[in-house]
């Protein structure tokens, strides 16, 4: 296996967003992101090889805000938008991408659970379907479909993509 810093220095990029993704806060992200690193050296003889390491942090990742949620007892629901202004030339252009923004990621936390995750690490992990099934214990197909079936139920109700 790879030296850990090295390790850190190319994923800890990829779990922090996949932790925003869930978490919807920065504080939370960056502490987890810590975490997960902090176990996957003491648990790293349980690495098998059988996925990317990036998978296999990002579960550890799951786990943890899972555990982290019932800790807690309560669901964050708070969406912070990443603003990407390096596009746009005006104020309003600023303005009506945050609000398309903030109006896709309202529609998509009224998606099942699952679907919802699969949105998110598509779409904004940039995951493989591959990828997105390791992660949820599912098979390519299936995040495949669920991510396809979330999309359909998105543009059906609020006419996206038309």
């Amino acid at each position: 296996m790879q030296d850990i810093e090295e390790i850190y220095k190319q994923h800890s990029n990829t779990v922090y967003k996949y932790l925003f993704c869930l978490t919807h806060e920065e504080d939370i992200s960056e502490e987890l992101t810590q975490e997960t690193f902090a176990i996957a050296i003491k648990e790293v003889h349980k690495f098998k090889g059988n996925c990317k390491i990036s998978v296999w942090l990002c579960q550890i990742a799951k786990h943890l805000w899972y555990k982290e949620l019932k800790k807690n007892k309560k669901k964050i629901d708070k969406i912070e938008l990443e603003e990407n202004i390096s596009d746009l030339h005006t104020p309003e252009e600023i303005v009506c991408k945050n609000e398309e923004k903030l109006k896709i990621f309202k529609d998509m936390q009224k998606l099942d659970e699952q679907s919802r995750e699969v949105m998110y690490l598509r779409t904004i992990g940039n995951l493989s379907f591959i990828e997105i099934g390791e992660v949820l214990g599912k098979t390519p197909n299936w995040a495949r479909v669920t991510f396809y079936r979330a999309k359909q139920k998105m543009r059906e109700v609020n006419d996206y993509g038309k």
